[in-house]
């Protein structure tokens, strides 16, 4: 799979397009190189026809067809290898002198060159090998024929060539080897910025890219991020304590404003009054609600994967929450149903997790009209633990899908029930911190009410850990494991 993913990389690719580089001007060079070896040694064999051709000639001019003859027979004596071949006729083809009985058989230029094979077929005795020649009338009605074994210099070309192909499979492969290396070692660097990278984007932020010293390209990239997210962390903790002042300046007059209105609530005696007063308090709960949640939202988005992480019953905790809303439900005369697998263990933050099963569920209820139906399902699947909230009610667009989870976004068909936009946002939060991913579906597609299935996936826990109720078990009488209360939140 690594290599796969090494073959993928760019640094790779632009080493092969190296690699396609450099092979081509090997193979170029390298074709140079034996089109100038094998040309000049097929001249130099031509070049040796023509000298004894025009030393027969010289022998004819003066001598006759009888010293032609001679000479031929005194060439052919002297060369018991039959480096040369000689074959002289009269017009109907009769032997007169020569190492050959017969004219040959092979392709012909137009200027009287010609490639034959010496073998049986012209009386050659000896082993089958290749030739070449020139043929050419001499006066008289006489043939002659002249020419010279080719066969190593044949023979010489295929180990040329075979050499040039080797040549290229090593020149291939060591260009292969070479590309991959350095992409290798180009990949560990930007694997390491990516490995660092994805650790300060899960709340790691005092972490920075590590570099060589080497003032190189991947050094000068290093220290820019480096800059870069010292600069961040400074504007994150200049927001951070600009929340704080927030929460500290804004918070205790809120609270005191929302008492107040409580204590006008129960002082006046007019009914109208008193509705009004109502409202106002509702209105502030409201507001706190809405404060509180940014606040939390925004320590959870900061604090990363750093919450208190220990082994918990999935199951167990879906089914303490059930029983806070089964009543809730009951009262808009909902079916709730819930379908715990026993054993789900994963590794969190309990009270975190109790949030955002909390959110989902109170979500399911408000925008579930009445005589609907709410399903809680917890499974484990793979090496993962699911929690799955399933409704029948006003569901979410497609293309609202990936918007939900922004915050202070509300689908258009929920902006008339109570909400702030702020609870998916929170849902998110949570399981980013558990390293969970959740997926939005419709419960009954294309229907009037297609309803919304939430599901969430998170690394189940792999260790062994004891159940949650066995451990209350072993706590002293009289202590209380302290959880958090639902939050009321929207989409």
């Amino acid at each position: 799979m690594k290599l796969l993913s090494q073959l993928r990389t760019s640094s790779f690719q632009l080493a092969l397009l190296y690699m396609v580089v450099f092979a081509t001007s090997v193979f170029i060079l390298l074709a140079f190189i034996y089109w100038r070896t094998a040309g000049f040694m097929a001249a130099q064999t031509d070049e040796t026809i023509e000298a004894e051709i025009a030393g027969l000639a010289e022998q004819y001019r003066g001598r006759g067809v009888n010293g032609l003859i001679t000479i031929i027979r005194e060439r052919v004596a002297r060369d018991p290898n039959a480096k040369s071949i000689y074959l002289l006729t009269t017009d109907d083809f009769l032997k007169l002198a020569g190492n050959i009985e017969t004219w040959p058989e092979g392709s012909r230029s137009e200027s009287g060159w010609i490639n034959f094979t010496l073998d049986e077929s012209v009386g050659w005795t000896g082993a089958k090998r290749l030739a070449r020649g020139r043929i050419f009338e001499v006066q008289g009605g006489l043939r002659l024929l002249v020419g010279r074994d080719v066969d190593e210099l044949t023979n010489l070309k295929r180990v040329i060539e075979t050499a040039i192909n080797w040549g290229m499979g090593i020149t291939l492969a060591l260009a292969l080897l070479g590309g991959f290396m350095m992409s290798r070692s180009t990949t560990r660097r930007i694997e390491v910025i990516n490995n660092t990278s994805r650790r300060i984007m899960n709340g790691h932020l005092s972490l920075r890219i590590p570099t060589r010293g080497t003032d190189d390209d991947f050094d000068q990239l290093a220290g820019n991020l480096n800059q870069m997210l010292d600069r961040i962390v400074y504007l994150m903790e200049g927001i951070r304590h600009v929340s704080d002042s927030i929460a500290h300046d804004l918070r205790t007059p809120l609270t005191r404003l929302r008492n107040q209105l409580e204590n006008t609530l129960m002082a006046v005696d007019n009914d109208e009054a008193r509705e009004q007063a109502g409202r106002a308090v509702a209105e502030a709960d409201q507001l706190l609600a809405t404060f509180n949640a940014l606040l939390r939202i925004a320590r959870l988005e900061t604090r990363g994967n750093t919450a208190d992480m220990k082994p918990v019953a999935l199951d167990e905790l879906v089914a303490d929450a059930g029983e806070l809303y089964e009543a809730l439900a009951e009262d808009k005369e909902q079916t709730f149903k819930q379908s715990l697998a026993p054993d789900v263990m994963l590794e969190g933050d309990r009270d975190l997790l109790f949030q955002m099963i909390s959110n989902l569920i109170d979500n399911a209820i408000k925008y579930t009209p009445e005589h609907g139906t709410i399903g809680v399902n917890v499974r484990k699947e793979g090496g993962e633990a699911v929690f799955e909230v399933s409704d029948s009610g006003i569901g979410v667009p497609d293309d609202e899908k990936d918007q939900v989870f922004q915050r202070f976004y509300r689908v258009g068909k929920s902006r008339s029930l109570p909400g702030n936009g702020l609870g998916l946002s929170l849902v998110s939060a949570v399981a980013e911190i558990h390293k969970g991913r959740i997926i939005l579906t419709d419960t009954y597609p294309g229907e009037d009410l297609p309803g919304l299935t939430v599901t969430v996936r998170m690394p189940a826990f792999n260790g062994i850990g004891k159940r949650i109720k066995t451990a209350q078990a072993e706590l002293p009488a009289g202590t209380d494991e302290p959880r958090n209360a639902p939050e009321i939140s929207s989409h």
